[in-house]
């Protein structure tokens, strides 16, 4: 999910530890699959593929189960499924606009499944178009402190490659560029011999709500029953949570 960097920063870091790690691993795997229906099976010649790969392996879902999704995917072996991507679009507590980004078989359970974790959990539906305009699509690349790699060296990278912001998420560097740039940005620190952790293109709040101990309880909460549904591959929310307050839930 995106919302505060460093509640996104702190899930990642959980992901690779988590008991959902299978459900995880599934929905890496379903990107891998459609990322080859779309733009063929070569990752060379196909940027969403290579960087749903590269995400894969770091998170260690094992080769064979990436390259049959590739396979499946590119239509080199039987088995692949229909996914169509949904948006759907609501509330949560707070105020907090949410948009969830669906991969699915199944639209009937796919929209069941988000208007039964919203509803439960303090949140509403919303009419598609009035919560979308809150955010902008954007790249987003996380970069992994490391020796010699400081702000400065991951700036004078990434600017020239279309580069907006870079920001210091504690134990990564978050670099922002318009989507179409996120090839360019990923490129330039490989070519810097600078590793990175993980390449999307992902929905950024152009404005944010400022959430206390309770409201951030309250939306993480949403969150986790959302992302708990096999067809949630994604969940943005334009909050923000102090430093302070993401210290003292975690405590």
């Amino acid at each position: 999910m995106s919302g505060h960097s460093k509640w996104a920063t702190t899930k990642h870091k959980k992901a690779a530890i988590d008991a959902k790690r299978g459900k995880l691993f599934a929905k890496m795997i379903k990107n891998i699959e459609v990322a080859a229906r779309t733009g063929g099976g070569d990752p060379a010649g196909n940027p969403t593929l290579y960087d749903a790969i590269q995400k894969a392996k770091k998170s260690s879902v094992p080769i064979d189960n990436i390259n049959r999704a590739v396979k499946r995917g590119s239509g080199a072996e039987a088995g692949g499924a229909d996914y169509s991507t949904i948006m759907y679009e609501g509330y949560g507590p707070n105020g907090v606009a949410v948009l969830i980004e669906c991969l699915t078989d199944n639209r009937n359970r796919a929209a069941s499944d988000v208007r039964v974790a919203m509803t439960r959990n303090g949140g509403s539906m919303a009419d598609p178009g009035s919560v979308s305009y809150l955010f902008n699509r954007k790249g987003v690349v996380i970069v992994p402190k490391a020796d010699g790699v400081d702000e400065d060296k991951v700036l004078d990278i990434v600017l020239d490659a279309g580069a907006e912001e870079v920001n210091d998420l504690g134990e990564a560097f978050e670099v922002i560029s318009e989507a179409t740039d996120m090839v360019a940005v990923r490129t330039a620190l490989v070519d810097a011999g600078v590793d990175y952790d993980s390449a999307d293109a992902n929905f950024v709040p152009s404005m944010q709500v400022e959430l206390d101990a309770e409201g951030a309880r309250k939306i993480f909460k949403l969150i986790d029953a959302l992302e708990d549904s096999d067809d949630v591959q994604n969940v943005f929310a334009n909050f923000d949570v102090s430093d302070e307050i993401m210290a003292e839930l975690d405590a």
